[in-house]
């Protein structure tokens, strides 16, 4: 763990400097027209100070994790180091797409980059994600009512030693 946790904080913090000094892309506020911006992505985390409050706690529940499963004692580092990579990726993803940036540019064709506006303002797509919203906590449901009834009966050793397929 203590190599692939240096290997990974070495890659995170190489990916967040090149991503705060680099331009990026945005949506011209007259025109709609999409242009680069020196520094965009330092600057959506500037504009938007909840967003930054959230992705440094997500980095620090990450590095508290590992920490703790390097020098600790148990598995309690998982729950830091989860909640802190869904808190760090989430606030990632809204620096990426809100504050008038693109959150899939082109550098082909920038006039053809996705937005928040043009990518799921059509009526469509917000019946279809609704219905997909409902249809997530059915699927959960299903997955645990299948893995408790898998659950029933342990595998034996006798099970294991016969030759063929039992499903």
């Amino acid at each position: 763990l203590p190599l692939n946790a240096a290997i990974f904080l070495a890659c995170f913090l190489f990916f967040l400097v090149s991503l705060l000094v680099t331009g990026g892309f945005a949506i011209d506020a007259t025109s709609g027209a999409i242009v680069t911006e020196k520094l965009k992505y330092l600057r959506n985390f500037l504009a938007m100070p909840l967003v930054l409050v959230l992705f440094l706690a997500g980095v620090t529940g990450v590095v508290y994790g590992i920490a703790s499963a390097v020098f600790g004692k148990g598995t309690g580092g998982i729950w830091f180091s989860g909640a802190g990579t869904i808190l760090a990726v989430l606030s990632l993803f809204m620096v990426a797409g809100f504050n008038s940036t693109p959150y899939y540019p082109s550098s082909y064709d920038p006039a053809s980059s996705l937005t928040i506006m043009n990518s799921s303002s059509s009526l469509f797509t917000l019946k279809t994600m609704m219905y997909v919203s409902f249809i997530i906590p059915f699927v959960l449901v299903y997955i645990w009512f299948a893995w408790k009834a898998i659950n029933v009966s342990k595998i034996t050793e006798e099970e294991m030693g016969k030759e063929g397929h039992v499903y």
